[in-house]
């Protein structure tokens, strides 16, 4: 029986980029053992690809139904071509040249499969706080335009590797074109300073456990830490941050810890663990440890959130399970994201500041939200996690 070869042309539109979509469709070609080659363009993701008939369409079928989890399709176009001759499946140079429609994604909470390398002492990645892959990472804070790739992001300052560009470059990686890749060796490094900007040494999390107040550069923007079981450091807190009676919101080590202070159901848990990592917004239980009155005057609520970045997960320890993690906004100002602006506004707050080097382009508050009596999301500020994605 003689087989039908074929060639088609595939655009795809939608959340499509920083998604792990090429990798996606490149093992899938490979499976189908098809040639040709996927690219990113501005107006979203490219195929072309040729071989038996009964292949291309059980592979086409699958890049769309089987698409990368953090994915939105929002639409695409198929078309038979004229045969080309193709020798292997390739993933091309990134073409600008077409109208900007992509959609870009949004920054997305670490993996587990990144929490657990950098809490493993034998991974190269062990305590590295950039760690990251084509399943979590920074995104929309990062992209300076479009396509995505890494010369169009605030990573083009690091050249990776060649340990970090073999991961990049192969497929069962899963760092294969992941455009934020890094490590210890070629990534952007955190540095603790004092008030005056001096590069001091020690643990931020010792320092965290004697009451002092840090900045942190997270992110979208920086945050104001402090341990939130130490009545007075969050009694400074608030003073000098001249914030009379606005609730803190405050970050927990994992959901354990979480359970602790407030009742969680179900659907709250889930929205904790998400891939998006908003401020929950749970009710707090009375007999917990907090000091409420300090923490979140006159309501029985309390805004929660888990570490969303290798980062945050360093700043906790067995001792050190909650954090207050205020947003370092100035009233009516832009969010800060720029190191040497964060020394001089917060100067008087923050008693030491935990930096690092990877700019960031676009800022990005935390997410707030609560779950309804319907189960449904409520939503008092989306932000990081959900922008630029439009509302469904």
């Amino acid at each position: 029986m003689q087989l039908i070869k074929s060639r088609y042309r595939m655009n795809i539109n939608g959340i499509v980029q920083g998604v792990g979509f090429r990798p996606h469709v490149y093992r899938l070609a490979m499976l189908y053992e098809l040639k040709g080659w996927v690219l990113n363009s501005s107006a979203g993701v490219v195929i072309e690809v040729e071989g038996e008939e009964k292949n291309i369409k059980e592979f086409l079928h699958r890049v769309l139904e089987e698409a990368p989890v953090l994915a939105v399709i929002r639409d695409w176009q198929i078309n038979e071509t004229e045969w080309h001759g193709y020798s292997e499946f390739t993933i091309k140079i990134s073409d600008d040249r077409e109208d900007k429609t992509v959609m870009i994604s949004p920054d997305i909470a670490i993996c587990q499969d990144c929490r657990d390398e950098v809490g493993n002492s034998k991974d190269r990645r062990y305590g590295y706080p950039f760690t990251n892959c084509t399943n979590c990472g920074p995104r929309f804070t990062i992209i300076k335009g479009l396509p995505y790739d890494r010369a169009m992001t605030t990573m083009d300052a690091f050249p990776m590797c060649p340990d970090c560009q073999a991961e990049y470059e192969n497929p069962l990686q899963r760092r294969f074109h992941a455009q934020p890749n890094a490590c210890p060796v070629c990534g952007p490094q955190t540095k603790l300073c004092n008030r005056q900007g001096q590069e001091v040494d020690g643990d931020v999390r010792d320092i965290l456990k004697q009451g002092y107040i840090v900045a942190v550069k997270g992110l979208g923007g920086f945050h104001l830490a402090v341990d939130a079981r130490n009545r007075e450091a969050v009694a400074g807190l608030r003073q000098r941050k001249k914030r009379d009676t606005k609730p803190f919101a405050v970050m927990v080590r994992d959901l354990e810890a979480a359970h602790k202070y407030c009742r969680i159901n179900a659907e709250e848990e889930k929205w904790l663990s998400s891939p998006q990592a908003p401020i929950v917004i749970l009710e707090r239980i009375e007999q917990c440890s907090l000091a409420a009155d300090i923490i979140h005057p006159g309501i029985n609520t309390l805004g929660v959130m888990l570490p969303y970045t290798p980062l945050h997960f360093l700043l906790f320890d067995e001792e050190l399970e909650i954090l207050i993690m205020t947003s370092a906004n100035i009233s009516d100002e832009p969010l800060i994201i720029d190191n040497e602006e964060a020394l001089d506004k917060l100067k008087d707050i923050a008693d030491y500041f935990l930096l690092h080097n990877r700019d960031i382009y676009n800022p990005c508050d935390d997410s707030v939200m609560r779950v309804t009596d319907l189960q449904t999301p409520h939503f008092f500020r989306r932000a990081r996690g959900f922008v630029p994605r439009g509302i469904p």
